[in-house]
């Protein structure tokens, strides 16, 4: 007659509940080494580049020198024909104040 396995700790893991103590030992012993440093190599130039890009900040990607908030009051009327116009152009109200700004500063005076 075949003997059960006494299970150990039934709050463990579905594998890891139906071992004995002995097995148990044997499969968790990877865990007792201290470190996995003289197993590692440099990053290759593409892993490299993947860990940084991965490092950067998340958010807007940078146009020039970055961007910076400013508060303008404009009269509502021109607000309102200025939204239009971006809706037409397809493009934002902060993009279309700063290609109208790039356009006033391109031309020589």
């Amino acid at each position: 007659m075949k003997r059960k396995k006494k299970v150990i700790n039934p709050k463990l893991p579905d594998p890891y509940c139906r071992l004995s103590a002995e097995e148990l030992d044997a499969e968790t012993a990877k865990f007792d080494r201290e470190s996995i440093a003289d197993r590692s190599r440099p990053l290759t130039r593409g892993l490299e580049a993947r860990l940084r890009k991965a490092s950067r900040k998340r958010g807007r990607p940078r146009i020039g020198k970055g961007a910076r908030k400013v508060l303008v009051t404009v009269e509502r009327d021109l607000l309102k024909r200025t939204d239009a116009l971006a809706r037409r152009k397809k493009i934002s109200r902060s993009q279309l104040i700063a290609q109208g700004l790039e356009a006033l500063l391109t031309v020589p005076e």
